[in-house]
């Protein structure tokens, strides 16, 4: 499998593929800010939203693609806009297909990430993820640091809501 970060175009062209593994996602249990059961056009329509931001430099995404080309995994950051924020970024939608998992693919996806961010300047990234999730031990593995947890933050796929744990890493020595 490859690793490529994609321009806007690619995510725009590619939507509908992006679309699966986000659906795919949601439905094997994953909190990533979307109810079960996802439709195709609402997961098309957030991936569409993320080419136009990636186009204006607001979304950087990483794409995990097969040898056959198919797309198993995705890890984006996105870049606050105001002036006093420009050294950090939120890594969002880290995802690997069902049939993709247990083969390192998630940490060669974080790993793409936070080396473009120390490349591009970052110093701080920060997440959240579903307390009790099997991301927490790939960020805590790779070093990244609890800031807190939060009850009740968001609905599960399922609809029940769970705590989040708020993650961030410190970047560039």
């Amino acid at each position: 499998m490859r690793v490529e970060r994609w321009d806007g175009a690619r995510v725009r062209d590619r939507a509908g593929e992006l679309a699966a593994l986000l659906a795919d996602t949601v439905a094997s249990g994953a909190s990533v800010g979307f109810l079960a059961p996802l439709g195709h056009a609402e997961a098309v329509a957030w991936w569409r939203e993320r080419a136009d931001a990636t186009e204006a430099g607001h979304f950087a995404v990483w794409a995990a693609v097969d040898p056959a080309d198919r797309v198993t995994g995705t890890v984006g950051l996105a870049f606050p806009g105001k002036p006093n924020s420009r050294h950090r970024a939120e890594l969002v939608k880290l995802m690997v297909h069902r049939s993709a998992r247990g083969r390192g693919l998630g940490r060669r996806l974080l790993t793409a990430a936070e080396d473009a961010a120390v490349a591009g300047g970052i110093t701080l990234l920060h997440l959240d993820t579903e307390t009790g999730s099997p991301a927490e031990g790939l960020y805590r593995s790779a070093g990244w640091t609890v800031a807190g947890t939060i009850p009740d933050y968001a609905a599960a796929p399922a609809g029940g809501l769970r705590p989040t744990t708020l993650y961030y890493k410190r970047l560039g020595g």
